[in-house]
């Protein structure tokens, strides 16, 4: 375990939400089929895993070919209303995360979460896995004026943890996210739930499963950038 003694200055890690802390890909393609075929719009998979890790607002264009700003707000709250439906019975939080959260706040480490996902949405993951309380800051995507890969999710999460981005890692399960990462000048670990490690451009570390990290891990990464 890591402990308060050994920590030589303030760090911190940013998840990101999907496919990170939750294993969300199931439920997110179920609630765009459901949306498309309101809207009378067939959607393959591969058109939907093509956008992971995108915000609505790039992601509507793209799948319904609608751009009005009006249009594209309704249809992204649609969509984010059937997600919620869907898993709010029970979240599918990932092996692993909670006893990462824990033995992290427990080191001092200050925690952020950094997802292109609506605030909603964000609130409803942390309260079902009981861990709100850890969480220093939250930057969603209803905040961002530009989704990942451009770097502004994460770097408003540095600037709310009140920490340099080199003492930051952000984990990560889209290359997007990952690229994100890095130009906003944080540490990346890809964890490989959804892409093998050939997709992600400069990612520090991989890890298989979010269960094979530890806050050791994390803080070696941030210390070995002093």
């Amino acid at each position: 375990m890591l402990a308060h003694r050994e920590l030589s200055s303030p760090w911190g890690v940013i998840f990101d939400m999907d496919g990170v802390l939750v294993d969300s890909a199931a439920s997110h393609l179920q609630s765009w089929r459901v949306l498309a075929n309101e809207q009378g719009v067939s959607l393959s998979e591969t058109d939907v895993a093509a956008t992971f890790g995108r915000q609505n607002r790039d992601i509507i264009p793209i799948l319904f070919g609608t751009k009005e700003r009006a249009d594209v707000d309704a249809l992204a709250d649609r969509k984010e209303v059937i997600y919620r439906d869907l898993v709010r019975a029970e979240v599918p939080v990932v092996d692993g995360a909670i006893d990462l959260i824990d033995a992290l706040h427990q080191a001092g480490c200050k925690l952020a979460v950094g997802s292109s996902a609506p605030r909603a949405n964000i609130d409803l993951v942390l309260a079902s896995m009981g861990r709100a309380h850890c969480f220093d800051a939250i930057v969603s995507g209803d905040e961002v004026l530009r989704g990942k890969p451009d770097p502004q999710v994460f770097a408003m999460a540095c600037v709310r943890l009140g920490l340099a981005p080199g003492r930051c890692v952000v984990v990560e399960d889209a290359p997007a996210g990952v690229t994100a990462a890095k130009r906003a000048g944080a540490t990346a670990v890809a964890v490989l739930l959804y892409h093998d490690r050939h997709a992600f451009q400069g990612a520090d570390e991989f890890a298989d499963r979010l269960c094979d990290l530890t806050a050791a891990d994390l803080y070696k990464l941030v210390e070995g950038r002093a």
